[in-house]
């Protein structure tokens, strides 16, 4: 069944609570390592409501930032001219970020 916003936000609360106290940390000491006031913590634990930036530096601490990148996964090619087509797009993107400019001699 489809859950609400405010089910779902709630869940992620429950969750960053149950990965804190898996941790051994207050909420003091969980919000001091992320970045964020204490009161922002309580409120991501007790009613599951933060900013992005907050959801990331609460993921970051308790070690699970690498679960963020699989929120919102690329969407599946609806033929293989459009699956070619983003990996060309993915594999230029990749050689620009790391082409350099040529070292210039003295």
């Amino acid at each position: 069944m489809f859950e609400t916003p405010a089910e779902i936000a709630e869940d992620l609360g429950t969750r960053i609570r149950v990965r804190r106290l898996a941790l051994g940390w207050g909420q003091a000491e969980a919000a001091s390592r992320a970045g964020v006031s204490y009161s922002t913590w309580r409120r991501m634990e007790a009613e599951g409501k933060a900013s992005i930036d907050d959801l990331v530096r609460a993921a970051i601490a308790l070690r699970c930032e690498h679960d963020l990148k699989a929120l919102f996964p690329e969407p599946v090619a609806t033929s293989m001219d459009a699956f070619l087509e983003r990996q060309q797009k993915a594999v230029g993107s990749a050689l620009k970020r790391r082409t350099r400019a040529p070292r210039r001699t003295a």
